[in-house]
């Protein structure tokens, strides 16, 4: 797996390997914002993760999901604060992001 110095560079290069769909967590599912595709846990992998902190705010921590759904066609990416997610999501929703890191 790539390293990557910001959020940016991770998105941009990521992009370019098709990884285009925007995600957002949802409290059961995610949801690709172009398609309003909802996708369950069992409906989508996590192929890669990446953890982001800026220095001058050592609290200020990102985490990108680098997902795919082979049965849906869909490459994308789903940017979030480190952990925030487990406040609103399903604890299978939870466990599915927390396994893969």
């Amino acid at each position: 797996m790539k390293t990557y110095t910001t959020l940016s560079e991770a998105i941009n290069d990521l992009a370019k390997k098709g990884y285009r769909a925007n995600f957002n967590i949802e409290s059961d599912c995610i949801v690709c914002t172009e398609g309003m595709k909802r996708l369950r846990p069992h409906e989508f992998q996590i192929d890669e993760i990446y953890r982001f902190q800026e220095m001058s705010d050592l609290d200020n921590e990102s985490i990108l999901y680098a997902i795919s759904s082979p049965q849906n066609n869909l490459k994308g990416l789903l940017v979030n604060a480190y952990g925030i997610y487990s406040e609103t999501a399903t604890s299978e929703l939870v466990e599915k992001l927390s396994d893969s890191g």
